[in-house]
């Protein structure tokens, strides 16, 4: 790797200066009495104003917002008075209220609603955001005062909620350069800003290859085995990208997938597979390859300059999981037992292909097809005919009617005086078991041009206090499910309605947390996860389905014939399904566990190499590859892909709780999940929430049972 040449200090305020031109002549539109994010809002529940705000809106309010943050810093650090809790921690932690505003509200639009122009305001912002945080984190007079504090806590007569919030505010500083010499720190701040600007660079280039890769078909012959829903959905995309005529899939999982599942044309589903497993590695401007490449350099060299030997060392100190090495221990556990029952799998793939006359070898693209057709020849089961009776909205009453039952939660629908950022969401009210508003919930469950890939839970508020008043969070759950067609209503996929149940499972936890201070809002990554993948055991429980799997035509309950075939085939493909899964959390481990970075890294070839040494069998393809793995080049799952398995331990062993009594609802068991795991936020860590909730650290046998692996 060349030798870094050393620029001048960046800080925000140079940024800004340095884009001021163009800045002022665009906020010169937006001025403070019409742009509503620099008001207080006087829509019910304070919601903003979403269909008001404009991109220049929001680059005046960030901006605004940084210039409000940056004085509030100052003052904390000039302050002459010996430094206290409630002098420096306290005003610290509830400093920059109108930068968090405006970034809360710019950001899940982005990632929803993203135009041109948000991502160009996406660009221009990263850098200044970077050198704000920078500027902050590396101010000396600043540490030194909340080291103070952190060193006498000892002595000082706070709470454990506030002996955790100077900790977690000191070590922030620890990890965000204070510690380093002013060589060093300038080092920093170009490292950030880089690494900064390449994940928004990758992220916008995945978006793009998601929804603008298309393959076209070009008869409905070559659709045959296709649901017919799909095929008009197919149809309209080819209208709407001026194909009449044609049928056309994009590379969002509700476009792509049926095709693979359903579609007997061999082609077709290598085309889409091809398509899809090679977003961001295509000979085109938006090959993110040497992103990749260079975000795993720069990563490994920050990580260096704070002391550890690789990205991942640094990044899982302050996991649960705290070493790569009890990661790839847990990794190791899991891996051959899935891979043997894998290889069982492509033996009964192998069994069903003979039936169609082929005798070569299966590959990649035939994978999800023939274990669907060896799933109905096992079981007599045909999933198509179980999405009949999962249809969007019902789903949504089945995962209302599982909090309920749990937490003695209400939901009310609110269609008026409440402003909406996109036609197809909607809005609810949240009530707690005492009637009193616990939240506000978003649900944005389909597709569209400007949303990016995937399934995800973010908020527009966070649950907050203003003096003794709890003001209640706005959570949005954001997916790309299967839309209505012409004929038929939005019917759903097992997969997706697991989907549905776990980004909801992230949305009670937003739901119900209760702290007084920002700095312990968030949980260790690897736990995160946690109370999101627990809620899916009760997606398909029988006594769940009887509330919300209804016939859409005929509207009778599903019958217990199906359900049982639900239960008795729903380990079948969890080979496929873990090893392609573990597959990917290697791919990222083994990136940042490196601790030098070749100069000609060529990520997909290192991806290919280690798996290829693990035994992987060659027709599963990592759940997702380094070029369009957002989780791990994206940002927010670096090191961390692995955590979905790592929580898992802990649901499949916390459901037991439950299952142990009897009752799935058991009231005991929910109100110590809630009170333990729910509402705490960090104010512990993770492992201590878990034991205060089970009463034992967790075993990872349920979870083998759960897969089939055991």
């Amino acid at each position: 790797m060349k030798k870094q040449v050393l620029l001048p200090v960046l800080t925000a305020s140079m940024i800004i200066a340095g884009c001021a031109t163009q800045t002022n002549n665009d906020m010169a539109k937006a001025t403070k009495s019409t742009n509503k994010l620099l008001t207080e809002s006087t829509n019910r529940h304070g919601i903003e104003s979403f269909e008001d705000l404009t991109t220049n809106d929001y680059r005046q309010a960030t901006l605004e917002g940084i210039r409000q943050h940056k004085a509030e810093i100052d003052a904390i650090a000039n302050n002459k008075k010996t430094p206290t809790f409630e002098n420096t921690i306290a005003p610290f932690d509830q400093s920059g209220k109108l930068l968090e505003r405006a970034e809360m509200t710019f950001g899940p639009l982005d990632d929803s609603n993203s135009t041109d122009s948000t991502r160009a305001l996406s660009k221009e912002l990263s850098p200044i955001l970077s050198a704000h945080s920078d500027d902050i984190y590396m101010n000396q007079q600043l540490f030194e005062r909340v080291k103070k504090v952190y060193d006498e806590m000892s002595e000082a007569d706070l709470t454990h909620e506030q002996q955790k919030v100077v900790e977690k505010i000191y070590k922030r500083f620890e990890r965000n350069g204070a510690n380093l010499s002013d060589e060093d720190k300038e080092k920093l701040r170009k490292l950030n800003l880089e690494i900064s600007a390449l994940q928004i660079e990758f992220s916008q280039n995945l978006l793009h290859e998601t929804n603008n890769t298309y393959v076209v078909a070009n008869s409905i012959e070559e659709l045959k085995g296709l649901p017919q829903a799909n095929i008009e959905r197919a149809a309209l995309m080819a209208t709407e990208n001026g194909q009449p005529g044609k049928w056309m899939f994009n590379m969002q999982r509700a476009s792509c997938n049926p095709v693979l599942q359903y579609c007997s044309n061999r082609e077709l589903r290598h085309k889409i597979y091809d398509a899809y497993y090679n977003r961001g590695n295509q000979d085109n401007e938006y090959n993110s390859k040497d992103i990749c490449a260079k975000l795993v350099a720069l990563r490994l060299e920050r990580a260096k300059l704070m002391g550890f030997e690789s990205c991942a060392a640094q990044i899982l100190d302050t996991r649960m999981a705290k070493t790569p090495e009890a990661v790839y221990n847990l990794l190791d556990q899991i891996w051959t037992p899935a891979v043997k029952k894998a290889n069982e799998e492509l033996a009964d793939i192998r069994e069903e292909m003979k039936k169609d006359g082929l005798s070569c070898e299966p590959e990649g693209w035939d994978y999800m097809y023939y274990s669907d057709r060896a799933r109905k020849a096992k079981y007599n089961f045909d999933e198509s005919e179980v999405s009949e009776y999962l249809e969007i909205n019902n789903v949504l009453q089945g995962i209302f009617y599982v909090a309920n039952k749990l937490y003695g939660v209400t939901f009310k629908e609110v269609t008026e005086d409440v402003p909406s950022y996109e036609p197809t969401a909607k809005a609810w009210e949240v009530y707690d078991k005492d009637q009193t508003l616990l939240a506000i919930f978003y649900s944005d469950y389909y597709p569209r041009d400007g949303k990016r890939a995937g399934a995800w839970c973010t908020s527009f508020r966070s649950q907050r206090y203003e003096g003794e008043k709890r003001i209640e969070p706005i959570v949005v759950n954001v997916c790309s499910m299967t839309p209505p067609s012409s004929e038929t209503p939005a019917l759903q996929s097992i997969d997706n309605v697991e989907t549905m149940f776990h980004e909801f499972g992230h949305a009670l936890h937003s739901f119900m947390r209760d702290v007084h201070y920002n700095s312990v809002g968030g949980v260790e990554r690897d736990f995160v996860e946690l109370p999101s993948q627990i809620n899916e055991h009760w997606a398909f429980e029988p006594e769940v389905l009887a509330i919300y799997a209804k016939h859409y035509k005929t509207g009778k309950i599903i019958p217990d014939a199906l359900v049982k075939k639900i239960e008795e085939s729903g380990k079948y493909g969890q080979g496929f399904a873990t090893v392609e899964y573990l597959a990917a959390s290697y791919s990222d481990m083994d990136l940042h566990v490196l601790k030098e970075v070749p100069a000609d890294l060529d990520v997909m070839a290192f991806e290919q190499k280690k798996l290829a040494e693990r035994g992987i069998p060659r027709q599963i393809m990592p759940r997702y590859r380094i070029t369009n793995f957002s989780h791990t080049m994206g940002g927010g799952y670096t090191a961390g892909y692995y955590s979905y398995i790592w929580a898992e331990v802990l649901d499949a062993d916390g459901f037991e709780a439950f299952k142990e009594t009897g009752d799935i609802f058991n009231q005991e068991v929910a109100e110590r999940f809630r009170k333990y795991i729910l509402t705490p936020g960090g104010i512990d860590d993770g492992m201590t929430m878990y034991k205060n909730f089970r009463g034992s650290e967790p075993k990872i046998d349920a979870l083998l049972r759960n897969r089939g692996l055991k």
